[in-house]
C-alpha cells in the first residue's frame, strides 16, 4: 500500500476531519465549483487543492492516479479515490441545505451521469475559460487548501 502525505496509506480510511477535494486549478468552471463549496460548506469537511499542484500529486499517484491524465475533479474521502459525477455527486452531499438533496441523482446510472459530465469536462475551457495560473486562496482561506500560498 502507497504512503500519502502525513503518514496515512492509500485504501485506508482517512483519520482527518476533512476529505480532499482536488480541482483543475486553470478550469473557471472549477473555480466557480470551488468557491460554491466554500460557501456552503460550514463546517470546513473539505480540504482544497490544485490537480496542478505539487502537493497534490502524492496524494493522487497513491491512489494509482495519473496526476497528468485528469480531467475530472477528484474526492479523495474514506480511503476511497472518487471522480467525475461520483465525486461531484458526494460532495454536495455533505454541504449545507438544500445541496445535499442534489445527491438524490446518484440512481441514476454512473454511465449516463459520466456521459454528461464528460461532455462538460471537454467543453468547459471553451465554455467558460481558463485562467493563466492555479488559483491562490486568499490569507483567510488558506487553511482550507492544501497548500498554503507562496
Amino acid at each position: 500500500m502507497a504512503s500519502l502525505p502525513n503518514g496515512r496509506r492509500a485504501g485506508t480510511s482517512v483519520n482527518a476531519p476533512q476529505a480532499l477535494l482536488l480541482f483543475d486549478g486553470v478550469c473557471n468552471l472549477c473555480n466557480g465549483f470551488v468557491n460554491f463549496v466554500l460557501d456552503a460548506d460550514s463546517d470546513g469537511y473539505f480540504l482544497l487543492g490544485a490537480l496542478q499542484s505539487n502537493a497534490a500529486r502524492p496524494y493522487l499517484e497513491a491512489y494509482g492516479a495519473d496526476p497528468d491524465a485528469l480531467d475530472s475533479v477528484v474526492l479523495i474521502e474514506n480511503g476511497q479515490l472518487y471522480t467525475r459525477s461520483t465525486a461531484a455527486l458526494r460532495v454536495v452531499r455533505r454541504l449545507d441545505a438544500p445541496w445535499p438533496l442534489l445527491y438524490a441523482f446518484v440512481v441514476v446510472p454512473r454511465s449516463l451521469r459520466d456521459r454528461v459530465y464528460g461532455i462538460i469536462a471537454e467543453n468547459r475551457y471553451q465554455w467558460f475559460g481558463k485562467r493563466k495560473e492555479c488559483r491562490v486562496p486568499t490569507p483567510e482561506l488558506g487553511s482550507r487548501f492544501l497548500e498554503d500560498p507562496i
